[in-house]
Protein backbone atom coordinates (compact mmCIF):
# COMPACT_ATOMS: atom_id res chain seq x y z
CA UNK A 1 0.00 0.00 0.00
CA UNK A 2 1.31 3.50 -0.70
CA UNK A 3 0.44 4.83 2.46
CA UNK A 4 2.74 2.23 4.42
CA UNK A 5 5.69 3.46 2.34
CA UNK A 6 5.54 6.94 2.65
CA UNK A 7 5.15 6.38 6.26
CA UNK A 8 8.17 3.97 6.03
CA UNK A 9 9.99 6.95 3.71
CA UNK A 10 9.01 9.15 6.81
CA UNK A 11 10.60 6.99 9.25
CA UNK A 12 13.53 6.28 7.39
CA UNK A 13 14.81 9.95 6.59
CA UNK A 14 14.09 10.82 10.51
CA UNK A 15 16.20 7.93 11.54
CA UNK A 16 18.39 8.00 9.36
CA UNK A 17 18.72 12.00 8.62
CA UNK A 18 19.98 12.47 4.77
CA UNK A 19 19.43 9.70 2.17
CA UNK A 20 19.64 9.38 -1.80
CA UNK A 21 17.23 8.35 -3.98
CA UNK A 22 18.89 5.74 -4.50
CA UNK A 23 18.83 4.16 -1.09
CA UNK A 24 15.08 4.53 -0.62
CA UNK A 25 14.69 2.87 -3.54
CA UNK A 26 16.83 0.48 -2.03
CA UNK A 27 14.78 0.18 1.03
CA UNK A 28 11.39 0.86 -0.13
CA UNK A 29 11.54 -2.02 -3.14
CA UNK A 30 10.92 0.69 -5.45
CA UNK A 31 12.35 2.64 -8.51
CA UNK A 32 13.70 6.19 -7.79
CA UNK A 33 11.24 7.19 -10.08
CA UNK A 34 8.56 6.04 -7.87
CA UNK A 35 10.54 7.62 -4.51
CA UNK A 36 10.53 11.13 -6.30
CA UNK A 37 7.17 10.64 -6.84
CA UNK A 38 6.81 9.87 -2.81
CA UNK A 39 8.57 12.89 -2.10
CA UNK A 40 6.67 14.91 -4.04
CA UNK A 41 3.10 13.29 -2.59
CA UNK A 42 4.86 14.01 0.99
CA UNK A 43 5.52 18.32 0.18
CA UNK A 44 2.44 18.22 -1.09
CA UNK A 45 0.64 17.25 1.92
CA UNK A 46 3.04 19.36 4.40
CA UNK A 47 5.42 17.08 4.93
CA UNK A 48 8.67 19.23 5.06
CA UNK A 49 11.18 17.42 3.02
CA UNK A 50 13.23 19.11 0.61
CA UNK A 51 16.32 17.74 -1.59
CA UNK A 52 20.02 18.52 -1.90
CA UNK A 53 21.98 18.51 -5.00
CA UNK A 54 25.61 17.76 -5.58
CA UNK A 55 27.75 14.31 -4.14
CA UNK A 56 26.46 14.17 -0.89
CA UNK A 57 23.10 14.79 -1.60
CA UNK A 58 19.93 13.33 -1.03
CA UNK A 59 16.13 13.32 0.32
CA UNK A 60 15.87 15.30 4.17
CA UNK A 61 13.65 15.96 6.77
CA UNK A 62 13.72 19.47 8.15
CA UNK A 63 15.32 18.82 11.61
CA UNK A 64 12.90 20.17 13.82
CA UNK A 65 9.98 18.58 12.42
CA UNK A 66 9.61 14.54 13.83
CA UNK A 67 6.61 12.28 14.49
CA UNK A 68 7.07 11.98 17.72
CA UNK A 69 5.56 8.98 20.12
CA UNK A 70 5.86 10.55 23.87
CA UNK A 71 5.59 9.19 27.04
CA UNK A 72 7.94 5.98 26.60
CA UNK A 73 11.56 5.63 28.72
CA UNK A 74 14.50 3.57 28.72
CA UNK A 75 13.46 1.37 30.61
CA UNK A 76 9.90 1.17 29.08
CA UNK A 77 11.58 0.28 25.92
CA UNK A 78 14.54 -1.76 27.29
CA UNK A 79 11.37 -3.93 28.18
CA UNK A 80 9.98 -3.78 24.63
CA UNK A 81 12.96 -5.17 22.85
CA UNK A 82 13.20 -7.92 25.58
CA UNK A 83 10.07 -9.08 25.36
CA UNK A 84 9.21 -8.62 21.63
CA UNK A 85 11.14 -11.58 20.14
CA UNK A 86 9.85 -13.72 22.77
CA UNK A 87 6.51 -14.00 22.71
CA UNK A 88 6.48 -13.70 18.95
CA UNK A 89 9.44 -16.10 18.02
CA UNK A 90 10.09 -17.28 15.08
CA UNK A 91 6.03 -17.00 13.80
CA UNK A 92 5.01 -15.61 10.66
CA UNK A 93 4.49 -12.33 13.04
CA UNK A 94 8.32 -12.08 13.43
CA UNK A 95 8.86 -9.68 10.65
CA UNK A 96 5.56 -7.41 11.69
CA UNK A 97 6.91 -7.20 15.23
CA UNK A 98 10.60 -6.25 13.90
CA UNK A 99 9.01 -3.19 11.37
CA UNK A 100 6.78 -1.79 14.01
CA UNK A 101 10.25 -1.67 16.37
CA UNK A 102 11.74 0.01 13.69
CA UNK A 103 9.27 2.62 13.04
CA UNK A 104 8.70 2.89 16.68
CA UNK A 105 12.40 3.61 17.23
CA UNK A 106 12.72 6.27 14.65
CA UNK A 107 9.85 7.94 15.74
CA UNK A 108 12.08 8.81 19.58
CA UNK A 109 14.29 11.81 20.01
CA UNK A 110 17.29 11.67 18.82
CA UNK A 111 19.02 11.09 22.34
CA UNK A 112 16.54 8.26 23.26
CA UNK A 113 16.79 6.52 19.89
CA UNK A 114 20.48 6.40 19.80
CA UNK A 115 20.31 4.65 23.90
CA UNK A 116 18.02 2.27 21.82
CA UNK A 117 20.03 1.40 19.49
CA UNK A 118 22.81 0.74 21.66
CA UNK A 119 20.36 -1.41 23.49
CA UNK A 120 19.90 -3.62 20.65
CA UNK A 121 23.19 -4.18 19.24
CA UNK A 122 23.85 -5.64 23.09
CA UNK A 123 20.80 -8.10 22.79
CA UNK A 124 19.82 -10.75 21.36
CA UNK A 125 17.00 -13.06 22.29
CA UNK A 126 17.29 -16.51 20.64
CA UNK A 127 13.51 -17.77 20.83
CA UNK A 128 14.08 -20.99 19.92
CA UNK A 129 14.41 -24.20 22.23
CA UNK A 130 17.77 -26.11 22.37
CA UNK A 131 16.00 -29.57 21.86
CA UNK A 132 13.08 -30.77 19.33
CA UNK A 133 12.18 -28.24 16.63
CA UNK A 134 10.43 -25.42 17.06
CA UNK A 135 6.47 -25.15 17.06
CA UNK A 136 4.90 -24.44 13.56
CA UNK A 137 3.08 -21.42 14.53
CA UNK A 138 2.22 -21.10 10.82
CA UNK A 139 -1.08 -20.33 11.61
CA UNK A 140 -1.06 -17.63 13.73
CA UNK A 141 -1.22 -14.71 12.05
CA UNK A 142 -4.73 -16.10 10.62
CA UNK A 143 -6.02 -17.04 14.20
CA UNK A 144 -4.65 -13.48 15.24
CA UNK A 145 -6.91 -11.55 12.63
CA UNK A 146 -9.84 -14.04 13.25
CA UNK A 147 -9.57 -12.49 16.64
CA UNK A 148 -9.71 -8.99 15.89
CA UNK A 149 -12.10 -9.17 13.38
CA UNK A 150 -14.50 -11.04 15.55
CA UNK A 151 -15.37 -13.52 12.47
CA UNK A 152 -15.69 -17.01 13.07
CA UNK A 153 -12.87 -19.75 12.71
CA UNK A 154 -12.35 -22.96 10.29
CA UNK A 155 -9.72 -25.22 11.51
CA UNK A 156 -8.19 -28.88 11.26
CA UNK A 157 -6.86 -29.63 14.74
CA UNK A 158 -4.44 -32.29 15.69
CA UNK A 159 -5.17 -33.36 19.22
CA UNK A 160 -2.25 -34.95 21.16
CA UNK A 161 -2.37 -38.52 20.53
CA UNK A 162 -5.33 -38.23 18.40
CA UNK A 163 -6.49 -37.78 14.36
CA UNK A 164 -7.25 -34.83 13.03
CA UNK A 165 -10.21 -32.59 12.83
CA UNK A 166 -12.28 -29.70 11.72
CA UNK A 167 -13.25 -27.29 14.00
CA UNK A 168 -15.51 -24.07 13.74
CA UNK A 169 -15.26 -22.07 16.84
CA UNK A 170 -15.54 -18.54 17.93
CA UNK A 171 -12.06 -17.02 18.68
CA UNK A 172 -12.54 -15.34 22.06
CA UNK A 173 -8.69 -14.44 22.53
CA UNK A 174 -4.75 -15.50 22.70
CA UNK A 175 -2.57 -16.65 25.50
CA UNK A 176 1.06 -16.49 24.87
CA UNK A 177 2.64 -18.80 27.98
CA UNK A 178 6.31 -19.28 27.40
CA UNK A 179 6.67 -20.18 23.89
CA UNK A 180 3.70 -21.34 22.72
CA UNK A 181 0.40 -20.02 22.03
CA UNK A 182 -3.11 -21.07 22.58
CA UNK A 183 -6.29 -19.77 21.31
CA UNK A 184 -9.36 -19.64 24.05
CA UNK A 185 -12.95 -19.99 21.31
CA UNK A 186 -16.43 -20.97 21.99
CA UNK A 187 -18.13 -24.16 21.04
CA UNK A 188 -21.05 -25.30 21.11
CA UNK A 189 -19.79 -27.72 24.11
CA UNK A 190 -18.45 -24.35 25.69
CA UNK A 191 -15.02 -22.92 26.03
CA UNK A 192 -12.21 -24.66 25.24
CA UNK A 193 -8.57 -23.92 24.53
CA UNK A 194 -6.47 -24.99 21.42
CA UNK A 195 -2.73 -25.02 21.26
CA UNK A 196 -1.76 -23.35 18.36
CA UNK A 197 0.88 -25.21 16.77
CA UNK A 198 -1.80 -28.11 16.67
CA UNK A 199 -3.51 -26.00 14.47
CA UNK A 200 -3.08 -27.47 10.83
CA UNK A 201 -5.33 -25.16 8.82
CA UNK A 202 -7.52 -22.37 9.86
CA UNK A 203 -9.79 -20.37 7.30
CA UNK A 204 -11.51 -17.40 8.62
CA UNK A 205 -15.17 -17.56 7.52
CA UNK A 206 -17.10 -14.45 6.26
CA UNK A 207 -19.56 -15.47 9.38
CA UNK A 208 -19.33 -12.51 12.48
CA UNK A 209 -18.82 -13.89 15.70
CA UNK A 210 -20.54 -11.92 18.77
CA UNK A 211 -18.14 -12.15 21.63
CA UNK A 212 -19.87 -12.46 25.02
CA UNK A 213 -19.59 -8.95 26.85
CA UNK A 214 -18.73 -10.11 29.96
CA UNK A 215 -15.96 -12.96 29.23
CA UNK A 216 -12.58 -12.11 30.60
CA UNK A 217 -9.50 -13.91 29.38
CA UNK A 218 -7.47 -13.99 31.77
CA UNK A 219 -9.94 -14.74 34.39
CA UNK A 220 -10.84 -17.92 31.97
CA UNK A 221 -6.70 -18.80 31.55
CA UNK A 222 -6.71 -18.93 35.14
CA UNK A 223 -9.61 -21.42 35.61
CA UNK A 224 -8.58 -23.14 32.94
CA UNK A 225 -4.83 -23.67 33.65
CA UNK A 226 -5.95 -24.50 37.44
CA UNK A 227 -8.31 -27.20 36.26
CA UNK A 228 -5.13 -28.58 33.85
CA UNK A 229 -3.07 -28.95 37.21
CA UNK A 230 -5.64 -30.52 39.60
CA UNK A 231 -6.58 -33.43 36.07
CA UNK A 232 -4.46 -35.87 36.83
CA UNK A 233 -3.57 -38.14 33.63
CA UNK A 234 -0.33 -41.04 34.13
CA UNK A 235 0.84 -40.94 37.21
CA UNK A 236 4.44 -42.76 37.56
CA UNK A 237 7.26 -43.35 40.34
CA UNK A 238 10.64 -43.66 39.17
CA UNK A 239 13.76 -43.96 41.38
CA UNK A 240 16.22 -41.28 39.69
CA UNK A 241 19.81 -40.03 40.13
CA UNK A 242 20.20 -36.52 41.23
CA UNK A 243 21.31 -34.86 38.15
CA UNK A 244 18.20 -36.91 36.37
CA UNK A 245 15.51 -35.66 39.05
CA UNK A 246 16.65 -32.43 38.50
CA UNK A 247 15.58 -33.01 34.71
CA UNK A 248 12.64 -33.86 35.84
CA UNK A 249 11.67 -31.25 38.17
CA UNK A 250 11.96 -28.87 35.43
CA UNK A 251 10.16 -31.30 32.22
CA UNK A 252 7.04 -32.61 34.63
CA UNK A 253 4.80 -32.07 36.98
CA UNK A 254 6.09 -33.37 40.42
CA UNK A 255 2.86 -34.86 42.87
CA UNK A 256 5.12 -35.63 45.74
CA UNK A 257 8.84 -35.95 46.47
CA UNK A 258 10.15 -38.26 49.20
CA UNK A 259 13.12 -37.62 50.58
CA UNK A 260 16.71 -40.26 49.63
CA UNK A 261 15.69 -43.58 48.76
CA UNK A 262 19.15 -44.38 50.16
CA UNK A 263 18.94 -48.29 48.95
CA UNK A 264 22.05 -49.75 48.25
CA UNK A 265 23.85 -46.81 49.70
CA UNK A 266 23.24 -44.71 46.81
CA UNK A 267 21.73 -40.77 46.84
CA UNK A 268 18.96 -41.75 44.20
CA UNK A 269 15.53 -40.09 44.90
CA UNK A 270 11.84 -41.18 44.52
CA UNK A 271 9.71 -38.88 42.35
CA UNK A 272 5.60 -39.31 41.87
CA UNK A 273 4.89 -37.58 38.93
CA UNK A 274 2.56 -36.47 36.87
CA UNK A 275 2.65 -37.25 32.82
CA UNK A 276 0.80 -36.20 29.99
CA UNK A 277 0.54 -39.86 28.95
CA UNK A 278 1.99 -43.25 28.85
CA UNK A 279 3.58 -42.09 26.08
CA UNK A 280 4.92 -39.59 27.57
CA UNK A 281 6.10 -41.49 30.69
CA UNK A 282 8.26 -44.12 28.34
CA UNK A 283 9.47 -40.97 26.19
CA UNK A 284 11.07 -39.35 29.48
CA UNK A 285 11.85 -42.57 31.19
CA UNK A 286 13.77 -44.01 28.28
CA UNK A 287 15.56 -40.58 27.67
CA UNK A 288 16.92 -40.44 31.17
CA UNK A 289 18.45 -44.01 30.69
CA UNK A 290 20.20 -45.95 33.20
CA UNK A 291 19.84 -42.79 35.49
CA UNK A 292 16.26 -43.61 35.94
CA UNK A 293 14.42 -46.68 37.39
CA UNK A 294 10.37 -47.45 37.05
CA UNK A 295 8.80 -48.51 40.55
CA UNK A 296 5.22 -48.44 39.83
CA UNK A 297 3.06 -48.60 37.78
CA UNK A 298 4.09 -52.13 36.57
CA UNK A 299 2.95 -51.62 32.85
CA UNK A 300 5.13 -48.57 32.47
CA UNK A 301 8.16 -50.72 33.93
CA UNK A 302 7.11 -53.50 31.55
CA UNK A 303 6.81 -51.36 28.48
CA UNK A 304 10.24 -49.52 29.14
CA UNK A 305 11.62 -52.85 29.54
CA UNK A 306 9.70 -53.99 26.01
CA UNK A 307 11.24 -50.75 24.32
CA UNK A 308 15.00 -51.27 25.81
CA UNK A 309 14.46 -55.10 24.07
CA UNK A 310 13.88 -53.63 20.83
CA UNK A 311 15.98 -50.69 20.42
CA UNK A 312 18.99 -53.17 21.79
CA UNK A 313 17.49 -56.04 19.14
CA UNK A 314 17.49 -53.20 16.29
CA UNK A 315 20.91 -51.87 16.96
CA UNK A 316 22.90 -55.46 16.75
CA UNK A 317 20.90 -55.96 13.38
CA UNK A 318 22.34 -52.67 11.93
CA UNK A 319 25.74 -53.15 13.14
CA UNK A 320 25.87 -56.95 11.75
CA UNK A 321 24.58 -55.66 8.62
CA UNK A 322 27.43 -53.03 8.52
Amino acid sequence: MRADRLLAAVLLLQAHGRLSARVLAERLEVSERTVHRDMEALAAAGVPVFALRGPQGGWQLDENWRVRVPGFDEHELGALLLAQPRIVGASALAASAERALTKLTASLPTALRDRVDSMRRRLHVDATAWYGAAEDLSALPIVQEAVWSDRMLRMVYRPPGREAGERRVGPLGLVAKGLSWYLAASTPNGYRTYRVSRIETAEILDEPFRRPPDFDLAAYWKEATERFRQEVRFVARLRLEPSAAASVRQWCRVLAEPSSDGAGGDDRVELCIDFDSEDHACFVVLGLGRRAEVIEPALLRERVAGEVVEVYRRTRRSSAAS
